[in-house]
């Protein structure tokens, strides 16, 4: 009978955390793109295109960079008087000042990049996360 107990209780527990688990996977923020979607007022009147999806905050672009990166450490980070603009493996997130706080941008890099290169120029480097020997032909060597 003790056997019988301890599956029992152990069975309990399994589902338990499958419930957990679940709702964690619902209801997480699993990127720095969720974590955007969660945090921030979402703004449509400032998309771009159908490519960079637009949310919007009362704090400055600093504060919310600094929100971003706390949550999500990015590969890249370029900061100028424009704005910030952060590079993660898949997605961007650029934040841009607004007379009363920040325009937060989400774009996939393949668009993201193209768009703002003349801004990052060889600041973003590509690749996944950062690297020790940097890129392009003889580097490293």
């Amino acid at each position: 009978m003790t056997y019988r107990r301890w599956f029992v209780v152990g069975g309990a527990f399994a589902v338990i955390g499958a419930l957990v688990a679940a709702f964690a996977f619902s209801y997480g923020n699993f990127s720095p793109r969720g974590f955007v979607e969660d945090r921030y007022a979402r703004a449509a009147s400032h998309d771009l295109g159908g490519d960079a999806v637009a949310y919007t905050s009362t704090r400055s672009p600093s504060q919310v960079a600094e929100e971003v990166t706390d949550a999500w450490q990015p590969a890249d980070q370029y900061v100028d008087g424009s704005g910030v603009y952060l590079r993660y493996d898949d997605d961007s997130v650029v934040i841009l000042p607004l007379a009363a706080g920040s325009l937060i941008l989400l774009e996939r890099m393949q668009t993201a990049y193209p768009r703002y290169h003349s801004v990052v120029g060889n600041h973003w480097g590509w690749g996944r996360g950062n690297t020790v020997r940097g890129g392009g032909p003889g580097s490293g060597k």
